[in-house]
């Protein structure tokens, strides 16, 4: 599977790079002409896709919607069958390993803007602040590029607890 990634991800930098080229054609006429072609295959090519989303089940648009290429592909075409706001918090939820003991929640998600509420353990610098701001950013767009902006709110530490049951016994009030 991951070899697929990178060959569809060489695959997507290629596309781009052909896009480019013909965006800076010197013949206006021809420029014209490749863009036109290219935008009409991406609505064949979507209307294609959309046709087979219909007819798939739940469980066959789940699992076009869990590969990395067709996910970006129903994105490009407005058919991802799973709503940004579950996108973002599977992404989020992917960043664990490597918030380490930070949390970062979803706290809102309107208006195409996504708030997040990191929370970085006691001790944490501000060089992994900025890392970590950074995942947390990326994650969301990539797993859900309609959203237009992530604002995250830097949380103290969680407060520490002590259990009232703790501080009467050296008081010796029962």
């Amino acid at each position: 599977m991951e070899r697929d990634d990178h060959e569809a991800a060489d695959r997507v930098g290629h596309v781009c790079a052909l896009l480019e080229r013909t965006e800076s054609l010197p013949d206006p006429a021809a420029r014209t002409t490749a863009i036109e072609l290219l935008q009409s295959l991406l609505e064949l090519y979507g209307e294609a896709l959309a046709r087979v989303m219909a007819a798939g089940d739940d469980a066959l648009r789940k699992e076009l919607a869990d590969d990395e290429l067709v996910s970006h592909l129903l994105l490009l075409h407005g058919l991802h069958p799973v709503d940004p706001r579950t996108r973002a918090e599977a992404a989020l939820g992917r960043l664990r390993p490597i918030l380490g003991r930070a949390t970062a929640e979803l706290v809102d998600l309107a208006e195409n803007v996504a708030r997040v509420r990191l929370r970085q353990d006691r001790g944490g610098c501000g060089g992994a602040t900025a890392r970590l701001r950074t995942a947390v950013q990326e994650a969301i767009r990539d797993a859900a590029p309609e959203i237009e902006r992530v604002e995250i709110d830097e949380a103290g530490p969680a407060p520490v607890l002590i259990p009232v049951e703790s501080l009467r016994r050296g008081t010796g009030a029962a």
